[in-house]
């Protein structure tokens, strides 16, 4: 799964399709994300309650799963598939697959997988 919490993702299937949020919570077991402002429900609540003292329905998002939404890329602003790369130093970068840009180092430089 090459999507981290930070990330900004448009989902493209479902209810929410074209909506574009934040990713607020990843879990890798299930293969699901949270985004923000999507797959909203409500969540009935009593009244004393910490988050709503007085009561009534709250919104919160769903998880939904990862093949769902897809990246945008941060320098053309449209949905891209991501990879993974290893640099010569050995390390190892997320990448959009249509515009080639860099997405960050997912893992350090390491002897074994660097090209000389």
């Amino acid at each position: 799964m090459n999507i981290k919490t930070g990330d900004t993702v448009e989902v493209v299937t479902g209810d929410d399709r074209g909506k574009r949020g934040r990713v607020l919570s990843v879990n890798r077991s299930k293969g699901k994300v949270t985004v923000e402002g999507i797959g909203l429900v409500y969540k009935h609540v009593r009244r004393g309650h910490p988050r709503s003292p007085q009561g009534g329905r709250l919104h919160i998002e769903m998880p939904i799963d990862v093949s769902n939404v897809m990246l945008i890329c941060p320098e053309t602003g449209k949905p891209t598939r991501v990879g993974v790369r290893v640099l010569e130093d050995g390390s190892k970068e997320r990448y959009a697959k249509k515009s080639n840009a860099g997405l960050g180092q997912v893992s350090p430089p390491k002897a074994s997988r660097a090209t000389t």
